[in-house]
Formats: C-alpha cells, structure tokens, sequence
C-alpha cells in the first residue's frame, strides 16, 4: 500500500478516513484489513449480501417509504410503541436533533468518549462540561462523583455512553437508572447505547423501558454498527411520546433511504443469525484480549464493546504505529490521539476474527519490538507528528504540573464571554479566563492546593481496586511509569457571557471553597428504580408507555412480534 494512503490521516481531524478514500489512494491494492471502524463482521449473512445485490436496481432507483413506515416495521421487531421511537439517518442525525432541540445552554460529557458528543454542542455555542475518566481506575466512570461534578457546573444536559467508547467500559443497569432519578432535575439526560448489543454483562442491560417512564431521558441506538452496515446509515431513539415526538417533527419525510428501508424489512426473517452474530463477537472479544495482552507492556483494558481498547508500550507513538501497520501491514488501527481525553500512546481495536486477528498481533509484534524486542518508535518528545486529541488538556496539564486552573488563576481576566486564545500548535482554544480564587478548585473530581503553598501537587490517592487489564500470561516485565496527577475537566469556550462569579473564599492556607447552589443533595437516589406504576417526576406509567392512551406496541404487518427478536432490551440476545 503506498505511503502516500498516511496523508489521509492528518486532514481529518476529529474520525479516520473513509474506506473509500483508502482505497482511492490504494494504487489498485486491496482495501486493507479493517480494525478501525467498529462494526459487526458476522452480520448480514453473505446469503443476505446475496439477495441486496439481486435488488439492488429496484433499492437505488426508487424513492423509499416514508419513516414512520419504516419507523413502524422496526418498533414491531423491538415491540416498542411507535410514539416513543425516532429513526434518523444514523445516530449522529439524532445527536444533531437532540443538541439544536433539546440542549439548552450546557452540556457535561465523561471523556473520552464520541467525539460528536463533544463537538456538536460546541459547533452551536454550547458550554461543554468535560468530565476526565482517569488512566489509574481503568477509565471507569463513577457515577455519583459525575453526578457530583455535574451539580457543580450547575449542567442542564448530561450524557453517558454505555458502553463507552473508545474503552468499552461498562455501567450496569440499576446504577445508571439510580444515576437517572438522581437528574431528574436536570433539562435531560441522554444514554448513548449504540455498543450495547454486544454486552454480556447483564441479560438484559439496556434502559429503554425505564426511559420511556421518565420526562428527561432519551436512550440513543445505533443499527449500522450492529448490523455491520456503517453505510446504510440509520440509527433511532427512544424516549416519552412528547421528547421522541419533538424530534421526529423535525425530521424530513424521506430521512431514511431506500437500502435502510430494505434491510429492516429483511431482519423479521433474520432474527437467529443476528443473535449468532453477537454471540461470536463476545467470543472473539475474549480471545483477541488473551492475545494482545501477550504482548510485552501493551496493556488491554476491559471492555463491553465490539473493540478493545489499548495502551502502547512505553516509547510507542500510536501515530507511527498507526502509519507502518497500515503502510507495511496493510493493517487499519484507530490511533486515539485526535479524541479529547485521550492520547496517541492509545489504539482502539475493533474485534475481528481470529485469522484477522492474527494478522494483527503480528504486525504489531513487528513494528513495536523488531528484531531487538524494544519499542522501534521513538518517545512522542522526541518523535514526529505528535498528535494528542486532547491537546488543551495536555497543555494546561502540562504547563501547571497537574494542577488544572491553577494557573489560568494568574492570568489576567478578559471581559466576560471571551474565550482564552487558542494553544499554539494545538487546534483548541482554552477555557475562557473567568475570575477563579487563588485557592483549591472545585470543578473538577479532585481538590488541589493552592500555588502559593504546595509548588507542586500532592500524589492523588489511588481509587478502589478496579477490574483491570486482562492480564498477560507470561508477559515480559515492564517498567510503567507512576500514573500523573489526575487533570481537572476543561470546559470547551461560550460565546455567551459568563455566569456571575462565586463568592471568594475566606483567606488562608486551605480556603473552604466556594458554597455549592442550592440544589438537592448530589446523587441523592432512592432505594431502587422507579416502581414500574408510578411515574418518575412527572413522566409516564409503565401502563400509559406500554397499553393505554394509544401507546401500543405494533407487530410488524403480517407476523407475530417475535421471530428471534424477543424484546427491546436484549434484541436477539442469546448465550
């Protein structure tokens, strides 16, 4: 594959290139093994490839039904009530939606995570609320210091990926609906589940249903990651009658197109291959994870999703990994140093079959250790083309040992609403400069000292034991360095004026910080989920979701409602 495919990379700046511009830049070769777009390699069926190209003139020539046709097929499969669902032209149409409808002023977001969730609210104006997951606990996301993070920042909209990506971690059911009735009073809530078909944490892991009970919540899903068809682009929503109708208003009539049509039509006679589907691809999940966690100081964090999520060996640089794996391999990794949170000493690595996955490690055994079983990539200090997606985290964290807004304290306030020039080098600006005490600073999920006392940070306290890597085993003993201070959140810029500021803090060595609003107690939740009757601070009953006022679930025309797709939280789940 010619060297020049590598330029691709450094012109796209928050994904990876397209397959097709790959391939156009391939000199003829064949497209390169694919372990980059995380998608289902088991599904469709060569037999269903089969019968779309049979009608393939027919699909593209004419125009497809309207979406609440198709919108109604689909709620027959998932036996979900049509008023509570919107489809859109892939799940980042509905993100789109979402931000311009229902995102008021602020959004928070664990990173890293989608980069559109990010993005998009800063494309229109929006505070974005970043909330680090840490390296030391395995980039797991506690919920109640979120909950806590978010009432700090005063959010109005939260998000959560479950499973996230790119690390795949992993929250289970009652605490995310516990972590839902905890911001009841918050504008909304969404729960990002497009991995989530390819969990086995739990038999039935998803929220739809609790969703459906509660005002503020929108559950997101993806359908081309699961069913292998990124390019049919179609994902749908699920949310009470009055938020999924307020988004699926705003939609055009012919927002799905005509191959979106045909496969949902095909999946009533598909449902237990589907299910085999993504029973395979926990299976390979496992093993790929034993494999590469084989190889001397690459370290495989846990994951739920249909990829694996890894760090380098010390002195690799994902971005030179990235380009000989491809160039000499013809191996296609997702280096990770463009998604804010992250850096490119990360790969994410979608699960693949063993005979691609093979392929993989070795490659990777040869461009990381070569002959001499050392790293054969230079330190990204000393290296080219560094590219960290998290370039205003890594500056800030950088230039103040660790210590966040620390230093943006000594810098002199501009007026309100204007944002911080941007990094140099970077491609980001700074969070704007607003007035900050000369003490600890509380927006982040860990206190730190004030300058003037401590000159550099005090270690930060390591979290409870976590599930962690999958362990090697026999791996080659690696030195790893001692994790860095844990970065405070960076808050992406408001073309809008700021907020007054906070009451300063009384002098001293340790100022108490400033007094948090009056709000309820963070992440006061209740003893369990809400009964299945009782509304949700003024939402639905599950009998007004699921069979009275007109909100039934339809069959889809003609069959019964099951034909191995038993119900909306574990489609086609099996094993």
């Amino acid at each position: 594959m010619s060297g020049n495919v590598t330029s691709l990379f450094r012109s796209t700046a928050a994904h990876s290139p397209s397959m097709a511009a790959l391939t156009r830049e391939s000199d003829g070769e064949a497209g390169p093994v694919d372990f980059c777009i995380p998608c289902n390699p088991y599904f469709p069926t060569p037999a269903m490839f089969d019968e779309m190209a049979g009608r393939l003139r027919d699909i593209i020539t004419y125009y497809p039904s309207g979406a609440d046709t198709i919108t109604a097929e689909l709620c027959g499969l998932l036996q979900l009530p049509p008023q509570c669902v919107a489809m859109g032209n892939g799940s980042t149409e509905l993100i789109t939606w979402i931000d311009h409808l229902l995102v008021r002023e602020s959004l928070a977001v664990p990173v890293p995570t989608f980069g559109r969730w990010t993005d998009q609210p800063m494309e229109t104006g929006k505070r974005v609320d970043m909330f680090p997951l840490q390296e030391s606990s395995g980039f797991a996301l506690d919920l109640a210091r979120y909950a806590e993070f978010v009432r700090a920042r005063g959010t109005r909209a939260v998000v959560i990926c479950n499973p996230n990506n790119p690390d795949g971690g992993y929250l289970h059911k009652q605490a995310l609906v516990q972590f839902m009735d905890a911001m009841a009073d918050r504008d909304l809530v969404v729960i990002d589940e497009s991995f989530l078909e390819f969990a086995d944490a739990e038999a039935e892991p998803s929220v739809v249903q609790e969703a459906m009970l509660r005002p503020n919540v929108v559950v997101l899903r993806s359908l081309g990651k699961n069913f292998g068809l990124h390019g049919i682009r179609f994902g749908y929503l699920v949310a009470n009658p009055a938020l999924a109708g307020r988004v699926r208003a705003m939609l055009p009539k012919w927002n799905l197109n005509s191959f979106a049509e045909h496969v949902v039509f095909m999946l009533r006679d598909h449902g237990p291959e589907y299910a085999q589907s993504l029973h395979q691809v926990r299976r390979d999940r496992l093993e790929m994870a034993s494999q590469l966690s084989a190889l001397p100081g690459l370290t495989v964090y846990p994951s739920q999703g249909n990829f694996l999520f890894v760090r380098l060996p010390v002195g690799a640089e994902g971005t030179v990994v990235r380009d000989r794996m491809l160039t000499e391999h013809r191996v296609l990794v997702r280096e990770c140093g463009n998604k804010i949170g992250s850096s490119s000493r990360f790969l994410r690595l979608v699960v693949r079959p063993q005979v691609d996955v093979r392929r993989l490690v070795s490659g990777l055994e040869q461009v990381l250790y070569g002959s001499r079983r050392g790293a054969a990539v230079p330190e990204p200090a000393t290296g080219t083309s560094y590219s960290s997606g998290t370039a205003a985290v890594d500056r800030l964290v950088s230039e103040t040992n660790g210590a966040g807004m620390r230093a943006l304290a000594a810098q002199p306030a501009g007026p309100p609403g204007l944002a911080a020039a941007p990094a140099a080098g970077t491609g980001m600006p700074l969070p704007a400069a607003v007035p900050v005490a000369p003490a600890a600073a509380t927006v982040g999920p860990m206190p730190v000292p004030a300058p003037q006392q401590v000159p550099r940070p005090a270690p930060v306290p390591q979290p409870a034991p976590y599930p962690g890597p999958v362990p090697a085993p026999h791996p080659a003993p690696v030195h790893q360095p001692a994790p860095a201070p844990a970065p405070q959140p960076v808050t992406a810029p408001v073309p809008q004026p700021t907020p007054p500021p906070v009451p300063q803090p009384a002098p001293g060595p340790y100022p108490a910080p400033a007094p948090a609003p009056a709000v309820p107690a963070p992440y006061s939740v209740p003893a369990g989920p809400t009964p299945p009757g009782v509304p949700a601070r003024g939402g639905l009953t599950a009998a007004q979701v699921r069979g009275t006022d007109g909100l039934e679930s339809v069959p889809a025309a003609g069959r019964p409602a099951s034909q191995g797709w038993p119900d909306p939280a574990g489609m086609g789940r099996t094993g």
